[in-house]
């Protein structure tokens, strides 16, 4: 059963997509691209923002600008928002996808990167989304389109080595999204949970270890572009591997973590 509004035709639809200059967020702005979005990408990096744009002109792109931010500066959402809407008037999606990640062991913890994985993934979602809500729920009171899309991580249902800051700033991402959603959805905004899996990125590449069910940022953009269209909450993929990871949560913990190290070797 559809919790959102189903997103199927594409021609048209203004998107924000933050986190548009790489991986699984370049990949997905290519295939909107394809289907006649109109598209505003936000990242860090102006050179991987002019990629990342050249490729969705060649998708066939109608339109589609790059406004450069740092998530981790409030300000920054307030002036591309305010910029956007000067432009188009509104802002029928916005998909969270900028993150960071390193694998940390729980001996590897310091505070330094504790406040930097949590400032990208975790505080710079949230300032985005308090940023554009009240345009939304404008749009939503008038009965016109409006969504979040947040990037979670399936890293984000239990514990995991090697995750020790990254797999809590997914796991609140995720709670996140479910009181967004809760608040929402009767006021017309729907809410959209991405929980991917291991995806071939500039970041996962530092991993050393071997990675289950490794898909492609095109894959992982396709299976994107599929949940919105079903209207669900959570778009998790790939499901022969994230069914897998939920299941092990309905665990007790003793044979969690049993299985868990063994799969890990930790």
């Amino acid at each position: 059963m559809s919790v959102n509004t189903p997103i199927r035709d594409w021609r048209g639809r203004r998107v924000w997509l933050v986190g548009g200059s790489a991986g699984i967020g370049a990949a997905l702005a290519t295939e909107l691209a394809a289907r006649g979005a109109r598209l505003a990408l936000s990242a860090r990096g102006e050179a991987g923002l002019r990629s990342a744009v050249a490729a969705c002109v060649a998708a066939g792109a109608d339109e589609v600008r790059a406004w450069p931010l740092d998530v981790t500066r409030s300000a920054d959402f307030v002036r591309v928002r305010d910029e956007l809407l000067q432009c188009w008037g509104a802002i029928d999606l916005v998909v969270f996808n900028a993150g960071t990640y390193r694998a940390l062991r729980a001996w590897d913890l310091d505070p330094q990167s504790v406040r930097e994985t949590l400032g990208v993934n975790l505080l710079g979602v949230m300032d985005g989304v308090a940023a554009v809500l009240p345009a939304l729920l404008a749009q939503g009171g008038r009965g016109e389109p409006a969504a979040l899309a947040l990037v979670g991580s399936v890293a984000g249902y239990g514990g995991l080595p090697r995750a020790a800051v990254y797999g809590p700033s997914k796991a609140a991402l995720i709670n996140f999204a479910e009181a967004l959603h809760l608040d929402l959805a009767a006021r017309g905004v729907s809410v959209f949970l991405i929980s991917p899996g291991f995806v071939a990125t500039a970041l996962t590449a530092a991993n050393e270890f071997r990675m289950p069910a490794l898909q492609t940022p095109q894959q992982a953009a396709a299976a994107i572009v599929r949940g919105f269209a079903r209207g669900a909450f959570e778009i998790h993929f790939p499901r022969r591997f994230s069914l897998f990871l939920k299941a092990l949560r309905l665990l007790p913990y003793s044979l969690y973590f049993a299985i868990v190290r063994k799969a890990t070797g930790a």
